[in-house]
């Protein structure tokens, strides 16, 4: 499994250098990435599906107990087939759609590295893992729906599924780190093995639910998927097909069998499937592109998944698990044929595409069985799952079952009018015009294109929309070969019995009947297609704008800038003496919060060794009074000065030597850089008004005696020995050094060391070129000094 996901990330750098060479030719070097899962699942497969699951464990992070825990069971080897199996012919139809003119560096490596972060999202065990691998999906698909970075609609479009999922994805992370705790494991198997339950449990899963359905664009968070169509077709048929929006319906299913009793499970999850079943079926038959179209039947479906994903009975699984298959092998068979038509004729408008089954026989046939297995036709694999999706909820008992059955047939019927419509569209010829309005007809001033006007797709573009059609026909007419898969896919669940026998022909049941039904409407809302399209348009007219997702999601991020704005011109103000007691008091403030809630003995240690330090410390804190005080510049940096000499003389008499002389050192070098900036500004402060002193006077008060406490509680809560000790200890057998302050620099934290005088190192050369390029904007200067002076008038030090 290691090997596989080290395979991936191999062939995307490989494929982002051979691109310039090799041109789309690349996609067939890249196609081994995803041909690697497929052997994968194959090697798997005889021990997966006699329930002896495949894992590798790696240490990630020992001292957080974090590993990299990859398990290949039956669910994750389902995942693998769709993920890697329909991913490999999109690769090789990417070599035959791509041009060289698209940027294949990024469009074959992202692409590679994508199909990658989803083999690892369906093969981690470890709830952390699979957050990394979850965010990985969402920034390549980023990548990729925004692969046409000068198209403002690809950049827009990019950007909202990043903000969407990403914010379901923090949400998520929040929701597995409670819930990992609540276990007291990260491992996902282990948690849906036994689940932990009580309030904190629930709110867990919720904000891990909630990151399931944004991925998956439920209702509301269903917009960012239609405007995810921006990007190349190829990259719409596996992100949205077979890969990552099928995503958060496999995190459901991988949780549903050990949540899915819960009072509110059933209820939230299907209700919010059914509606974006049903929204999405109703948007779909109101587009034009035959992408869009794509895109809101995807939703739909989606909708379709979830639904019954979380029902979360032995029987839903095994219609869960053949809805997955049928629905990634037909959706990513119209999604190539959408590239294919949209190759062939350069435009992918039904109303302007006319006949063009007569120029493209083979993919108007492959398509057209695609689409009917979708839509749940006999003899189909989509007929086969939607039989099973019946069966399940019609032997549930309850009310909600019911009403459940009956939203899940409406929205199946909407599936086959959309299937309809894209077969329609796609291929058929234009109807001659009649005085009836038909809001589909060819637009004015446009021209329709003829299959003669087109030239016929290759065998590139039509061969694996050829060999996804012939799977959804083997599995449809042979789904016992299928039995062993979704038989270990449903043994986790509770009342999980003898191993399932799918069939084409169970008698005549209620499913049987209620798939009868799901036909016959669906062909009457195909031939009411005229009809329709104005009760739509009726409708949408009716229909306040505010129960538009799209306007929803605009006016959102429109009040978030706004927002951001305002907040913005409050804080970012340009004011340093402002910026600096934000930063005090947040320091501060944020701590004591913290501190007053859990409680804490402030009972001081030993504060005082001697006597002396007492004279010193009082030095200390009349100096620092003095410099808030003056008005005096110069006065006010050499009271600074002074509170640094002071500390360095605590450092005397605490025994560090070492210590002191870097910081006497420090503080000659910050007086004396003080004093030369000093000569460029006024002599002394600007007035401050009363109310301003007393503003900064209580920042002051309140920063010294917060930073006082918080001294005092740190050193009364410690429950472990101090590290101070250890590094005494250790300095002269481990160090080889009797200073142990030097030890500690070089050694013990060298690291540190290094980091700090990087630092110092990049402050050095940044002051450096801002001095340098000072110089060559004004000739003839002598130096930025002298530049300035010319500019203002003269300032002399006291």
């Amino acid at each position: 499994m290691l090997a596989v996901l080290a395979a991936h990330a191999g062939l995307a750098v490989l494929a982002g250098l051979l691109a310039p060479r090799l041109g789309p030719r690349a996609f067939y070097v890249a196609a081994l990435a995803p041909l690697s899962g497929v052997v994968l699942a194959l090697a798997a497969a005889p021990d997966v599906l006699a329930g002896r699951a495949w894992g590798r464990e790696v240490p990630w992070v020992p001292g957080l107990d974090l590993t990299v825990a990859l398990r290949l069971d039956a669910l994750s080897l389902l995942m693998l087939v769709l993920v890697s199996g329909v991913g490999t012919l999109i690769f090789l139809y990417c070599a035959s759609y791509a041009d060289r003119d698209s940027p294949l560096v990024r469009f074959a490596a992202t692409l590679t590295a994508f199909a990658g972060a989803m083999v690892g999202l369906v093969l981690a065990d470890d709830v952390i893992l699979l957050y990394v691998f979850w965010e990985a999906t969402t920034i390549t698909s980023y990548l990729l729906v925004g692969l046409s970075d000068e198209d403002r609609t690809a950049r827009r479009a990019a950007m909202q599924a990043l903000l969407i999922t990403t914010l379901g994805g923090l949400a998520m992370l929040l929701g597995l780190i409670v819930l990992a705790q609540q276990a007291g494991t990260t491992r996902l198997s282990e948690i849906v093995a036994e689940p932990p339950s009580g309030a904190l449990v629930t709110a867990a899963l919720l904000l891990v639910l909630l990151g399931a359905l944004t991925k998956s664009a439920q209702v509301p968070f269903h917009p960012w998927l239609p405007a995810a169509m921006a990007a190349p077709t190829p990259v719409s048929a596996y992100l949205h097909a077979a890969a990552m929006v099928k995503a958060g319906v496999y995190l459901v299913a991988r949780l549903a069998p050990g949540f899915a009793e819960l009072s509110w499970w059933r209820p939230l999850l299907v209700s919010v499937g059914i509606a974006t079943m049903l929204l999405g079926g109703w948007r779909s038959l109101r587009q034009h592109d035959l992408k869009s179209l794509m895109a809101y039947s995807t939703v739909s479906q989606l909708g379709f998944l979830t639904a019954v994903a979380a029902w979360g009975s032995a029987e839903s699984a095994v219609a869960a698990a053949l809805l997955l298959l049928a629905h990634g092998f037909a959706k990513a068979a119209l999604f190539l044929t959408v590239g294919a038509v949209d190759h062939a004729a350069h435009t992918r408008d039904l109303r302007l595409l006319d006949g063009l089954g007569r120029r493209m026989p083979v993919l108007a046939v492959a398509a057209t069985v695609a689409a009917l297995s979708l839509g749940g036709v006999p003899l189909l694999l989509g007929f086969i799952a939607k039989e099973e999706v019946y069966t399940a909820f019609a032997e549930a008992e309850g009310t909600f079952a019911t009403v459940a059955l009956a939203g899940l047939v409406l929205g199946s019927v909407l599936t086959l009018g959309y299937a309809g419509r894209f077969l329609w569209g796609a291929f058929a010829g234009r109807p001659q015009p009649s005085g009836a309005e038909d809001l589909d007809a060819v637009p004015a001033g446009e021209r329709a294109v003829a299959a003669q006007d087109v030239h016929a797709p290759g065998a590139g573009l039509v061969a694996p929309v050829v060999v996804l059609a012939a799977a959804a026909v083997a599995l449809g007419v042979l789904p016992a070969l299928l039995d062993p898969l979704v038989s270990a896919v449903a043994a986790p669940y509770p009342g999980a019995g003898e191993p399932v026998h799918l069939a084409l022909w169970h008698g005549v049941t209620p499913a049987l009947l209620l798939s009868v039904l799901t036909l016959a409407l669906g062909v009457a809302l195909v031939a009411a297609r005229r009809r329709w399209g104005l009760l739509q348009r009726s409708v949408g007219r009716v229909l306040p704008q505010a129960l538009d997702a799209d306007r929803t999601y605009d006016a959102a991020v429109y009040g978030l800038d706004s927002a951001a704005d305002v907040v913005t011109g409050r804080t970012q103000s340009g004011s340093l003496p402002r910026y600096l007691g934000v930063i005090a008091l947040s320091a501060t403030l944020l701590p004591l919060g913290g501190l007053a809630l859990r409680g804490a003995d402030l009972a001081p240690g030993v504060i005082v060794d001697r006597p002396v330090q007492i004279g010193v410390g009082v030095v200390i804190a009349l100096a620092a009074l003095a410099a808030a005080r003056t008005s005096s510049r110069f006065a006010a940096v050499l009271m600074l000065g002074g509170v640094g000499y002071g500390v360095a003389a605590l450092y005397v008499l605490q025994g560090a030597p070492d210590l002191a002389l870097t910081q006497f050192l420090v503080e000659t070098l910050s007086v004396v850089i003080f004093l030369l900036v000093l000569r460029l500004l006024p002599r002394r402060f600007p007035v401050q008004t009363r109310r301003s002193r007393l503003r900064r006077a209580a920042v002051a008060v309140t920063v010294g005696v917060g930073m006082t406490v918080l001294t005092l509680a740190a050193t009364s809560v410690r429950v472990r020995p101090s590290v101070a000790e250890e590094f005494v200890a250790r300095s002269k057998p481990e160090g080889g050094g009797l200073n142990v302050v030097n030890v500690i620099l070089v050694d013990f934290r060298g690291l540190d060391t290094l980091g700090e005088i990087t630092v110092v190192l990049i402050a050095a050369l940044g002051m450096s070129s801002l001095v340098l390029t000072l110089r060559r904007g004004r000739p003839g200067a002598d130096g930025p000094h002298d530049a300035v002076r010319r500019e203002e008038p003269e300032v002399r030090a006291p």
